[in-house]
């Protein structure tokens, strides 16, 4: 099978640097355009299905990418963000303020950072690759897109290549940017990486 997995369109929180994770804020008018441009872009390629994580900014990011196909949008818990308790809400500087060592091993050592309230990427990856399992056995030989987040997208790439989650941040995935996995029986192809060429024309902050 093949997944176009794309991180949703950015929000106000993304805007203002704010973590995110389990909790949710509004697409802003640039992800908004993010979202319809991405739509326009794969509006010719045959999906079987669009897959989402329930949370709002992917669904609706996945509702305008699912609308030139005539698809619904199915959810799976799976591929909700990481969870990251108590940064949830606060801007990184707010983060380096009050976390400065645990922000210091998320950067540095990113699959042992704990604190309080989140899950651990051990977790994430856990559920990640469970629902990952549940689209191979629906979808064996079809194309399927999936939208979810910066986190969770990471790691099911890095899954892919065969690379740990000590590796989180050697990908860089933007808003709406288009990834292509390949998967067989035997071995995983990634065809594309964080494609934006949709983006071009889209004025960012």
């Amino acid at each position: 099978m093949r997944i176009l997995l794309l991180r949703h369109a950015e929000t106000e929180w993304n805007r203002q640097r704010r973590f995110q994770g389990w909790q949710d804020s509004p697409l802003s008018a640039t992800g908004r355009e993010q979202a319809a441009s991405a739509a326009r872009l794969l509006a010719t390629t045959s999906l079987a299905a669009v897959w989402s994580s329930p949370q709002p900014r992917a669904r609706e990011t996945a509702v305008l990418l699912a609308a030139p196909h005539g698809l619904p949008v199915r959810e799976a818990e799976a591929f909700k963000e990481m969870n990251f308790g108590s940064w949830e809400g606060l801007t990184r500087d707010e983060v380096a303020r009050r976390f400065p060592a645990e922000l210091a091993a998320w950067a540095e050592t990113p699959e042992r950072a704990r604190w309080p309230g989140a899950e651990s990427l051990a977790t994430v990856r856990d559920r990640a690759l469970a629902g990952l399992g549940e689209l191979r056995r629906e979808h064996k030989g079809q194309t399927v897109c999936l939208v979810s987040h910066g986190i969770t997208s990471r790691i099911l790439i890095l899954d892919a290549l065969g690379l740990g989650l000590a590796r989180l941040w050697s990908l860089q995935l933007s808003s709406t940017g288009i990834s292509e996995l390949e998967l067989r029986d035997d071995w995983t192809t990634l065809h594309r990486m964080n494609s934006s060429l949709h983006l071009a024309d889209i004025a960012l902050a």
